[in-house]
């Protein structure tokens, strides 16, 4: 990729690769000896040939099962590890080279560990990393007074963080990632544990930081409702490689789950009486004057199943429910 679209993209990853090497433990007479001269290990393959770019002002759901590679990924991405092979960018700045000049430009927020000092309340942390960031007291004051209004801060502000509840202690990590007015938030697993009220600001606060503050967005989450809430885009990892990178609907797309369709018929409806259902549509229920059938829609188009089913009898009221995202990723995963 070119220079020029280096300096556009807020990320890109090309050919990432991560191995992890455990010693194998020797066993027998001397074993401790025999290691000091030659000691074997596993290798790990954590991440394989990872690519993508994520241009800026995006948001962009991670997703993956458990030891996907997915926290790895984002330790890549901000400089905490390094790659065994492959090359990041953040807006041209490499992460690993220049550790400095590109925390002042990212926020990093994992979902369970917190940057802000245990024993401290948590206005004393937000003048802590203001220092280390050095931000001047007038933004401090003007970026606080934003994130209060959205977050509602003030109600625990001179709370030491460790009397925090989840919910709380993460909205107070999201306010002091953007402390420093990154262009770039990573967030690993920001709503886990979290209860509904608390899920809906943080939402609330990342759908503004995005869209209104531009605010590039990489997102991890077993949280399919903060995908569908909060993504344009999505990226599923599974076995260390990216399997999927597209929207939510191409995702149900290349998956073919079935649409459902709801019909209602006027006055009743009466079947074939040799009818044989076929691939692409199957009745799932049924009453007297209500329909209920799955549509393969690769398959089928809707208006051709539509048809077919106006057959039956005089359509009064339809309706349809494409699959569960849920689904969908029990699916990709399984």
């Amino acid at each position: 990729m070119n220079t020029v679209m280096q300096s556009q993209a807020a990320i890109e990853a090309v050919g990432l690769n991560k191995q992890f090497r455990t010693p194998i433990v020797a066993e027998g007479k001397f074993a401790g000896i025999r290691s000091l001269f030659s000691r074997k290990y596993i290798v790990k393959e954590a991440v394989q040939d990872i690519g993508f770019t994520v241009e800026k002002g995006d948001f962009v759901g991670y997703i993956g099962p458990n030891g996907a590679g997915k926290s790895t990924t984002i330790k890549m991405l901000t400089g905490i590890l390094h790659p065994s092979s492959g090359k990041v960018m953040l807006s041209g700045i490499d992460p690993h080279r220049d550790r400095t000049r590109c925390a002042s430009r990212i926020g990093v927020v994992f979902g369970q560990r917190s940057q802000l000092w245990w024993d401290l309340p948590v206005k004393d942390s937000y003048d802590i990393l203001a220092h280390m960031y050095g931000v001047a007291d007038e933004d401090k004051r003007r970026r606080l007074a934003q994130f209060d209004e959205l977050l509602s801060l003030g109600e625990f502000w001179e709370t030491p963080v460790r009397k925090l509840s989840l919910g709380q202690r993460m909205r107070a990590d999201i306010a002091a990632a953007m402390l420093h007015d990154p262009d770039l938030l990573f967030l690993d697993e920001p709503t886990i544990g979290l209860d509904v009220n608390a899920k809906r600001n943080i939402r609330s606060f990342l759908k503004t930081l995005n869209e209104e503050f531009g605010k590039t967005i990489l997102l991890t989450t077993h949280d399919m409702d903060d995908i569908e809430q909060l993504c344009r885009r999505v990226m599923v990892i599974g076995g260390g490689r990216l399997t999927y990178d597209g929207t939510i609907e191409g995702l149900r797309r290349e998956i073919g789950l079935p649409t459902e369709i709801k019909v209602t018929y006027r006055d009743g409806y009466r079947l074939p009486d040799a009818m044989t259902e076929s691939s692409h549509m199957q009745i799932v229920s049924r009453s007297e004057d209500t329909l209920t059938v799955e549509v393969n829609r690769q398959e089928v188009r809707t208006m051709d199943a539509l048809r077919q089913l106006g057959h039956w009898g005089e359509i009064d009221d339809v309706e349809m429910r494409e699959p569960d995202f849920e689904e969908i990723i029990r699916r990709v995963y399984g």
